[in-house]
């Protein structure tokens, strides 16, 4: 990421304390070095945590600055109000369905209820002057209409299948009626790309991850990312820091899935696209792998966003894409998961195999078991 003056002038209460700045979601990884990084500056203040699990053991190193606050949002987002806060990071954002806890009606209570009942909150809340949220960019969808390039101010152009879109537009829509009910607080909303880097663990970079990759036939999608540590950067800056504002956060730059997948030293494996149903097929089954019509949809029509509005506000650009996907290769280790190029031949090779047997077969008059 490099870095310039920022547009924004520093946070502060006006009677020049900093205040409570509650963080939602810190049992997830995202959500704990947000709140870490907060309270290591001075400039944050008080920093409480929220969620309704306690976080992993693993975070206690980065959240023992922190004050854990052990609350569902769906139900009791009233304690913000009650821990008087001057400052909401809304990260509590589940970006992919749980079977453990839930499944996919649990993952839209939080992220549609949950928010709908903490904004009701922030708006109780006398000291509140600022709120940041996480949001995607899967707000604009993806659809055979889309622009090759959105701007915050681009409306989806169609109404997207997959959960986790549809629930960003919700979000999305709580935030905007939230703006209008509550002009004098500072609110920011943070599209984030995909997430990528070293440390990232998603479902995006589960799927490249596997040795044998899943692809639509015909399909090579432009895709952007975002460096889990550029993510963090910016987050930070919006608490410390007054943009208000909707901003699109990605990687400038784009690469092709098929170039990702081949970086990665996997083996890319066509699937016919035929029609809409035969793509809702390949959702349910990648939904075994934690995929679903968000991830189906990407890897059929890509995204690409413009993030001049970032780089002018906030005066900082984000490390590339391609920098980015880089990065999380090199966290998987040269040799350990990712296929030598022999053995990438050698795997291509059998699977074209397979196919000719197959086709000789079906001119044969073979059948197909």
């Amino acid at each position: 990421m490099t870095s310039a003056p920022s547009a924004g002038s520093p946070s502060e209460h006006p009677d020049g304390d900093p205040g409570v700045v509650v963080v939602t979601g810190v049992g997830r990884y995202l959500g704990a070095r947000v709140a870490s990084r907060l309270a290591a500056d001075s400039r944050a203040g008080r920093v409480i945590g929220v969620d309704q699990a306690p976080p992993p053991p693993e975070y206690a190193e980065w959240l023992s600055g922190v004050e854990l606050v052990q609350a569902d949002l769906t139900t009791g987002a009233g304690v913000i109000a009650a821990l008087d806060a001057d400052i909401v990071v809304h990260l509590g954002v589940v970006t992919a369905p749980d079977p453990a806890a839930g499944g996919r009606a649990a993952m839209k209570e939080q992220n549609v209820i949950g928010t709908m009942q903490l904004l009701a909150a922030c708006q109780r809340a006398p000291r509140l002057r600022k709120l940041v949220v996480r949001s995607s960019t899967a707000a604009y969808g993806a659809s055979f209409r889309d622009p090759s390039v959105f701007t915050e101010d681009t409306e989806p152009r169609e109404t997207p299948r997959g959960g986790f879109a549809r629930d960003i537009l919700d979000l999305e829509g709580y935030v905007r009626g939230f703006r209008r009910r509550c002009p004098h607080v500072t609110t920011t909303v943070l599209r984030l790309a995909p997430l990528i880097g070293s440390a990232a663990d998603t479902t995006l970079t589960r799927y490249f991850a596997q040795p044998i990759v899943p692809t639509v036939l015909g399909r090579d999608p432009r895709l952007q990312f975002v460096h889990v540590d550029d993510a963090l950067e910016i987050l930070h800056r919006s608490v410390v820091e007054d943009h208000p504002g909707t901003y699109n956060v990605a990687g400038p730059g784009v690469l092709t899935l098929s170039q990702a997948i081949r970086r990665s030293g996997r083996v890319p494996v066509p699937v016919a696209e035929l029609g809409l149903s035969a793509v809702a097929a390949l959702a349910r089954r990648f939904d075994r792998g934690g995929f679903g019509l968000d991830q189906v949809d990407l890897f059929v029509h890509g995204r690409v966003v413009d993030i001049s509005r970032l780089v002018r506000e906030y005066g900082i650009v984000p490390r590339s894409t391609p920098e980015a996907f880089a990065d999380f290769l090199s966290g998987r280790g040269a040799g350990g998961e990712l296929l030598s190029r022999e053995r990438l031949v050698s795997v291509e090779r059998a699977i074209l195999a397979g196919i000719n047997r197959v086709r000789q077969g079906r001119k044969g008059g073979g059948t197909d078991q």
